[in-house]
């Protein structure tokens, strides 16, 4: 049976894809927020896009984004002090990091995570082992960068886990 209640988990569903909407148009005017709201709460309460076997736990997410945050701020400095020195440190090279099982529901959210920091790209991943290729700017930090993606899966599975079909929680 559907529910159409107002849950807090599709309140910030709405939240969300409004916010999304209002970026796809780099506007946030009366008329982008009424008509994001509206196709989002159509898509939420038509079951579009959602398994319903997941969650959010809003602490770790909040940890997650706070890391993504300092991610892009310390890599912003670093890749600027590398642009404005004279002498060149960098020895770029690509790197594989599988990530566990439990995290592949979450790849997507990882190649965003980690691509939208300077100095480190996803050039490719296999979904079907969870195997992301990295470019990076300074291949001596490989041990740190993998250690860094695996804290960044451990997250994102804390953050919005997943549940197999009949489970919920």
């Amino acid at each position: 049976m559907k529910t159409t209640a107002l849950t807090p988990r599709r309140t910030l569903s709405i939240a969300t894809l409004t916010l999304a909407w209002c970026a796809l148009w780099q506007t946030m005017s009366v008329a982008n927020v009424l008509s994001g709201v509206l196709l989002a709460s159509a898509l939420t309460y038509a079951g579009i896009g959602t398994s319903g076997r997941g969650s959010i736990r809003p602490l770790p997410l909040l940890h997650l984004l706070w890391l993504v945050l300092v991610d892009l701020a310390a890599s912003t400095f670093a890749v600027a002090i590398e642009i404005v020195t004279p002498t060149d440190r960098t020895e770029e090279g690509i790197v594989s990091v599988t990530v566990p099982p439990e995290c592949r529901q979450h790849l997507l959210l990882l190649i965003v995570a980690i691509t939208l920091t300077p100095g480190t790209a996803v050039v490719d991943a296999d979904p079907d082992t969870g195997t992301l290729y990295l470019h990076l700017l300074h291949v001596d930090r490989k041990g740190k960068t993998i250690e860094h993606v695996h804290h960044l899966a451990r997250l994102s599975c804390e953050a919005l886990p997943t549940y197999p079909a009949g489970v919920t929680q």
